[in-house]
């Protein structure tokens, strides 16, 4: 084990994880997302996609949090083909990026089933090297190359593409594990060997699909910091994600801090484990996705006992049965329902409502235009999400409006051309309601 190399946490919730099938996130809640992220320390946030259209306002609205000194502790990253054009285009649309990863697809299932044979193996390395080029000239200080399907890659090209991609200013290998194909075993042995021969910062990207994501993760920083580089656990709040989803956040938290085997490894120092269960309730709320009861550390049942011999062993000593303590993440305290009269405020609200639901918040309002301008904007915060505002939402909104106002609004792209514009040009000419 090397003393100085640590194990450090990038969460993709907001990038991988909303691309969970009918699933999705608003805007503000992907910034909320983020400000809970740099409130537990998380190293860094892959926050979004810069080459997206939609995501525009979100993106450089959240990078106006890092300059006034909102997110202070979380990294804002964002994701993007390994292609020059993709880099030129997000630092264009996102001229305060600073944090990059350029992904591309290194195995031959992916070269042959992707690209149909019109690239080869060689093609994907230059191609790379160009698209890092193409950050460093546009100032970016971190860049990562991702490895798509890396589990499924010919390890010696992997090593090549990561030797070289180095020689040109990329700082990090993102191994991903985009089938869930790996286990303990052959993550372990296959990082060891890229990083030992590589000496290139790793990041682990597993997916979940033979349920075994957490604990790849938390094997593959171990063969990383023990080949002598840091490790980058790329994770997910609650384990969202595409298909089986990836790595849960939390799982691998405490895969690091509490399995056997890993007492002496260092993770993040800013990383504060006890706002973690915060976290996880507002993802589950916002995504509309219960935590399942059984989830480590956060589900219902993950501190619960009822068998005789374990509820005995709990009570005269919470070690016999519990790994960690519930009051490690942040639960414990309990939660209120309200079984009475309730005010909510959304997009229908009017001002009385709105004040007392901020008034209970203990948030005044200095004057008529103040109150009024925050009402329409958490009425907007109600259409944006479809969901009852939380607390952190509607704070959010009364401390900084603008920034609010930004990542709620979409322009769509709209540029009529070919059929389409013929189409706009005569007036719509189609059924009527052909659609209903």
């Amino acid at each position: 084990m090397t003393d100085n190399k640590h194990i450090y946490f990038i969460d993709v919730t907001n990038r991988d994880g909303v691309q969970t099938s009918r699933l999705g996130l608003a805007k503000l809640q992907k910034t909320i997302i983020n400000l809970m992220l740099d409130d537990i320390g998380i190293t860094q946030s892959e926050f979004g996609f810069p080459t997206t259209r939609h995501e525009l306002n979100y993106l450089n609205g959240n990078l106006e949090l890092v300059d006034r000194g909102v997110i202070t502790k979380t990294k804002l990253e964002g994701w993007m083909r390994g292609i020059e054009e993709d880099v030129y285009l997000s630092f264009q649309n996102v001229p305060r990026l600073k944090y990059v990863n350029l992904s591309v697809s290194t195995s031959d299932q992916m070269i042959k089933g992707k690209f149909g044979g019109k690239k080869t193996k060689d093609d994907i390395i230059k191609s790379t090297i160009k698209a890092i080029d193409a950050a460093v000239a546009c100032g970016a200080q971190s860049i990562g190359v991702n490895a798509e399907d890396a589990s499924r890659s010919d390890i010696d090209y992997l090593i090549t593409f990561a030797t070289e991609a180095k020689k040109h200013g990329a700082q990090k290998l993102r191994y991903c594990d985009t089938l869930g194909f790996d286990n303990p075993i052959s993550a372990y042995e296959r990082i060891s060997k890229i990083a030992s021969e590589t000496q290139m910062d790793i990041e682990l990207h597993f997916h979940n699909d033979l349920g075994m994501a957490a604990g790849n993760s938390v094997i593959g920083a171990k063969a990383a910091i023990d080949a002598g580089v840091n490790a980058y656990i790329n994770t997910a709040v609650n384990g969202m994600g595409e298909r089986a989803g990836n790595a849960d956040l939390i799982s691998c938290l405490l895969g690091v801090l509490k399995s056997s085997g890993m007492g002496g490894y260092k993770i993040d120092p800013n990383i504060d484990l006890s706002k973690t269960w915060k976290l996880a309730k507002y993802t589950s709320y916002a995504f509309g996705v219960p935590l399942p009861i059984n989830q480590p550390a956060t589900g219902a049942n993950a501190f619960a006992h009822e068998s005789g011999i374990h509820a005995d062993g709990a009570l005269k000593d919470r070690l016999n049965y519990e790994l960690y303590a519930y009051e490690e993440l942040g639960r414990g305290e309990p939660e209120i329902v309200e079984t009475g009269r309730m005010i909510t405020t959304g997009e229908y609200g009017g001002i009385k409502g709105f004040r007392n639901v901020y008034e209970k918040m203990e948030i005044e309002f200095q004057d008529e235009d103040e109150a009024r301008n925050i009402l329409e904007l958490a009425r907007y915060a109600n259409v944006h999400t479809q969901k009852p505002l939380t607390q952190s939402e509607l704070k959010f909104i009364y401390y900084y409006p603008d920034i609010a106002a930004k990542i709620m609004t979409v322009t769509p792209y709209y540029m009529p051309t070919g059929n389409l514009k013929k189409r706009v040009d005569n007036n719509f000419i189609t059924q009527p309601h052909l659609f209903v």
